[in-house]
């Protein structure tokens, strides 16, 4: 069993007065690591999965009594996928308003639907954590840094979705993201208010990951999907939401010639970008080696910062209307850091010089793969 970085964490909030909520995509192992922390207490736990009419009809409008009589004696209650109930935030306040002693553990495949249902009712109320594919570095902790470094150029093509890791051939590898990208990652998307273009969904992901690495324009993507840019900005922050892709800010605040409202789009994992373009071909034969370890480095840093609760970190990228560039920057408390990002370790890397210039107290790096274990948090 593959340890989660957020276990000890979540292990350690168990019974503290709050509702535990996890969010992550759909099969990124949120019903496993809960099943790993309520091992313990598995006869004292009540397990209720949302995806199912009869939890939902049972959860539906249900009063604190009911809940009372429903729990009995067990100490955990486990809600899995706990956005398709309804009224569910509610719900959670019940329990911890009026059945403190019992820990309940919610999980949601879309902080949309779970984070807009819960965030005032549970105010001061809960823990909340994220969930992602595995990371290089919980890997390096289950196999060791050596064997990760030998499988880093199939984890860049094929990812870290657990289903993908523990396949045995990289046909099934394919097989297994082919059927995420086509169905699990997008099951809540179209069950929401206002998503109901599929083939539209499907030729926005796509654009998106076909830019992997650049920077998006919404008019750009409007034209090529046929849509408005208000419809193409609601679908981008639903994707978002679903953990399919985030998005990263150009920092401007000195420069003149700085991109003030520019944006890149990456995805939270390369299997699924990689699936939703039809393109297994191996690593060493890609033309897009360059987006794939990019999209790589930026998502592992992300992984990391959301496992070290460090809501502090501002991560941007930097570029010029002269098209001086750096592929990622974050803000500090302590300043600005920079990196750039190169698959050649013999690349000769120069910071622009605007950049230099107008912030002469920043830090910058370079990450190769012969340098990078400590951007993604492996010491």
């Amino acid at each position: 069993m593959i340890q989660r970085q957020v276990y000890t964490d979540i292990k350690d909030d168990l019974f503290q007065g709050k509702a535990i909520l996890i969010f992550g995509a759909r099969q990124v192992g949120k019903t496993t690591l809960v099943k790993q922390l309520i091992q313990p207490y598995e006869k004292d736990t009540l397990m209720f999965n949302g995806d199912e009419p009869d939890t939902r009809q049972l959860f539906k409008d249900i009063t604190s009594t009911q809940l009372k009589r429903l729990i009995g004696d067990k100490r955990i209650l486990f809600l899995d996928e706990a956005q398709r109930i309804q009224n569910i935030g509610l719900t959670l306040k019940l329990i911890t308003d009026q059945i403190s002693d019992v820990q309940v553990i919610a999980t949601g495949s879309s902080s949309f639907d779970l984070a807009n249902k819960t965030s005032e009712p549970l105010t001061g109320r809960k823990y909340e954590y994220t969930l992602f594919p595995f990371s290089f570095a919980e890997m390096t902790q289950h196999t060791n840094w050596l064997e990760e470094k030998r499988l880093l150029n199939d984890r860049l093509v094929y990812g870290y979705y657990p289903e993908v890791v523990n396949s045995v051939s990289t046909r099934k590898a394919e097989r297994s993201l082919v059927l995420l990208s086509d169905s699990y990652l997008y099951k809540d998307i179209l069950a929401l208010e206002g998503i109901n273009k599929p083939q539209l969904l499907n030729k926005l992901v796509r654009a998106l990951a076909l830019q992997l690495g650049s920077e998006v324009s919404y008019n750009e993507l409007a034209r090529l999907t046929g849509s408005s840019n208000h419809t193409i900005e609601k679908y981008i922050d639903v994707l978002e939401k679903a953990f399919i892709i985030f998005r990263l800010p150009s920092y401007s605040k000195n420069v003149r010639t700085e991109l003030k409202k520019s944006k890149k789009i990456y995805f939270y994992d390369n299997g699924i970008r990689n699936a939703v373009i039809g393109n297994f071909t191996p690593f060493e034969s890609r033309t897009d080696v360059g987006a794939l370890w990019e999209n790589f480095l930026v998502s592992e840093r992300q992984k990391y910062l959301a496992y070290q609760q460090d809501s502090s970190t501002q991560p941007f990228f930097w570029r010029t209307k002269n098209q001086q560039e750096i592929d990622y920057i974050e803000s500090t408390h302590q300043g600005l850091t920079a990196w750039e990002f190169k698959w050649s370790a013999k690349a000769r890397v120069k910071f622009p010089e605007a950049f230099l210039k107008a912030y002469p107290d920043s830090k910058t790096e370079l990450v190769t793969p012969e340098s990078f274990e400590t951007f993604v948090g492996v010491e």
